[in-house]
């Protein structure tokens, strides 16, 4: 996956790195996976009718879906690279539940208020509904309980048991020098390579694009890859590189089974890419995805995420007439739902995002801006 120095490792990064310890690229790039996943349900749902519109759509959206893996791989990056050797893990836990439960519980009312008044979202029983509130409900193989209200919030559960997770295996890493976390890097990727392999060879029932334990190893990978960034023992591409390895690896997807294309296609272009966004940021190199607009997209990017399939089915409800439309009119209606998913994005992130994760920490500690994950 990448070339160590031979060398000692050294603190030459953490001396260069910005005092903020701040990571803008990767900010941005969060930004184009939202953006990616939104494209991919814009094509699911069927905007747009037969011809060259939905030709276009189908290549370039058609892997949206990885937009979830690079969300998964880059927490664990975000997470390693902001982590206090003495922090507690219960203060951990309660800063990382503050960045993305105001806006999950919101967007639940909001599911809850279109289920009984316009039909667009499923209306869930008690179970399901107490297991989305309390995001548990990808822990079930029912698509009544991992689909329920706002479909997208089962990628929710997953960073729950990342952050649970995270202070073991943020402590094992910080005792890892170079080789160890390569070795962990590796292992993880293995990992989530074996996830597809597995059901291939074995099939089960079970919906594991779902499953939080099958989503592990990417974000373990991210954890090891931030290790490699910190020690100053990168050695990986630039960026030019990484986003064409990304490139390609994406528009392989379609030619593999879902089980593969969800993953397998895009890690290697994922594992090169955060890294190298990243120590872009650190040397002060050249990075389109840290300009301002791309930082104050990526920053409304998680609440852009959970709210677009909300405006897309009250769409797609209300106004039945919007499916298997011509180019020009389909454009219109996705331009429209666009703007509006971003209005209520900037409203989310504005009046309920940063000010309930204030509440909650009570204004602790202003944490490295990288945006939360909205996966």
């Amino acid at each position: 996956m990448t070339q160590l120095a031979t060398a000692s490792p050294s603190e030459s990064t953490q001396q260069s790195m910005p005092l903020s310890g701040r990571l803008p690229s990767l900010t941005g790039l969060r930004w184009v996976a939202a953006f990616l996943v939104f494209g991919m349900h814009v094509r699911n749902f069927g905007f747009f009718g037969p011809g060259p519109a939905a030709n276009v759509m189908a290549t370039v959206f058609q892997a949206g879906g990885t937009g979830v893996s690079f969300f998964f791989i880059l927490s664990g990056f975000v997470l390693m690279w902001s982590s206090r050797p003495k922090d507690t893990a219960l203060g951990f836990l309660r800063r990382r539940v503050a960045r993305i439960y105001p806006v999950h519980l919101v967007c639940v009312l909001a599911a809850l208020l279109l289920a009984v008044t316009i039909g667009s979202e499923m209306t869930p029983g008690a179970g399901p509904l107490l297991a989305n509130v309390f995001l548990l409900h990808s822990w079930w193989p029912d698509y009544n309980y991992y689909q329920s209200l706002d479909p997208v919030s089962w990628s929710l559960v997953c960073e729950l048991l990342f952050y649970v997770s995270f202070p073991l295996f943020g402590r094992l890493a910080r005792h890892l020098q170079a080789r160890g976390a390569a070795v962990f890097a590796v292992a993880s990727a293995v990992a989530v390579v074996a996830v597809p392999v597995a059901i291939t060879v074995h099939p089960i029932s079970w919906p594991i694009y779902f499953f939080p334990l099958a989503r592990l190893g990417e974000f373990t990978l991210g954890i090891a890859l931030a290790r490699l960034v910190m020690l100053g023992r990168w050695r990986g591409p630039g960026l030019d590189v990484a986003l064409a390895v990304t490139l390609i690896g994406y528009f392989v997807v379609p030619a593999l089974p879902n089980a593969f294309g969800n993953t397998f296609c895009t890690l290697l272009g994922f594992s090169l890419l955060i890294p190298a966004a990243a120590t872009a940021d650190i040397r002060g190199t050249h990075s389109v995805w840290r300009k301002p607009a791309m930082e104050r997209l990526g920053e409304w990017s998680f609440s852009f995420y959970m709210v677009h399939v909300l405006v897309l089915g009250a769409v797609k409800t209300l106004l039945p007439g919007t499916i298997s439309l011509s180019a020009p009119a389909g454009l219109v209606v996705v331009l429209a739902m666009f703007g509006v998913s971003l209005g209520l994005a900037w409203a989310l992130f504005t009046f309920v995002e940063t000010p309930g994760r204030k509440f909650i920490t009570g204004g602790r500690r202003k944490p490295v801006r990288t945006a939360p994950s909205p996966a």
